[in-house]
């Protein structure tokens, strides 16, 4: 299976070590995986991670689950107040942080380098092989009070994270969501609008 980080090895050869501007993410296995009742039996907060990098095919499966398209007219598998689809997923890898594009199942570049310290206040999401940055967009939320924007955005944030604990617990994964951001430090790279805001950060990986 290849690796987000053979991956990028190679584009790094072939390229003066530019990250690649988009990575296809194989189609989602959705026959894959435990029962739901033993993958909530088994959910839980860990935060210890090896440094081994996840696999394609599990990087798909995970950001299939958090909040992938799940229906022919673009519905996805975490709710959202009115279809708004207010919550942005960033995959902050070890070498880039790219935008999880769910319509075409896709990674987009946002910026290169390691942007995992900025993730986290703790020590372990600098060295963990993945940080999921999730980011509300107010611009999206029509005809509402900054308060219900904050409540809509935090409510999506909260299925999409619960959805990806629960595909971690069914794979085998180490997971944990964090609110300890510098969000202003973060959000100059990712090169979000003032009317975006970073709500939670979660950081996967396999047991160490």
């Amino acid at each position: 299976m290849r690796t987000i980080a053979a991956i990028l090895l190679a584009a790094a050869t072939a390229v003066c070590a530019a990250p690649p501007a988009t990575i296809a993410l194989p189609p989602p296995d959705t026959k894959t995986g435990m029962p739901l009742m033993q993958a909530l039996a088994k959910r839980h907060s860990t935060r210890e991670f090896a440094a081994k990098p996840l696999p394609l095919d599990v990087l798909s499966n995970l950001l299939w689950a958090a909040d992938g398209v799940n229906r022919p007219d673009g519905h996805r598998t975490a709710p959202s107040a009115m279809n708004w689809q207010t919550v942005d997923v960033y995959v902050v890898l070890p070498d880039a942080a790219y935008l999880y594009n769910a319509k075409d199942h896709r990674l987009e570049l946002v910026a290169a380098g390691d942007l995992r310290p900025l993730t986290g206040r703790q020590p372990f999401p600098a060295t963990a092989p993945l940080n999921l940055v999730y980011v509300s967009d107010f611009a999206k939320m029509k005809g509402v009070s900054d308060a219900d924007r904050l409540l809509y955005g935090g409510a999506e944030t909260g299925f999409i994270g619960q959805n990806a604990y629960l595909y971690c617990a069914s794979a085998g994964l180490n997971t944990v969501v964090r609110a300890m951001i510098d969000r202003d430090a973060l959000a100059k790279p990712l090169r979000l609008r003032p009317d975006q805001r970073i709500t939670l950060s979660q950081t996967v990986g396999y047991p160490r």
